[in-house]
């Protein structure tokens, strides 16, 4: 997912791992230059939609304005884990 709005330096990514880790995904989240956070994550299609509700939320002081959902090309989440990734 692709998480447009005010989503960097309010504690973003960090939100966005330790909700998925609670929902049992894998994957990991970052910033992205253009001010938004990509988010790409693995797990069945019921906690991916429950993630992607709580992703729109997103922590106090967030503003999302958008998820878009991308594809990403096969074998860009490892199994088993989530985490923050710094350029």
């Amino acid at each position: 997912y692709r998480v447009q709005g005010r989503v960097q330096g309010v504690g973003y990514r960090h939100f966005a791992a330790s909700r998925a880790s609670a929902f049992g995904l894998s994957g990991w989240v970052r910033n992205e230059p253009d001010g938004s956070v990509l988010v790409v994550v693995d797990g069945t299609d019921e906690r991916l939609d429950r993630f992607r509700n709580v992703l729109a939320k997103g922590p106090r002081g967030a503003r999302v304005t958008g998820v878009i959902d991308e594809e990403i090309p096969e074998g860009s989440v490892s199994s088993g884990r989530f985490e923050v990734r710094y350029w």
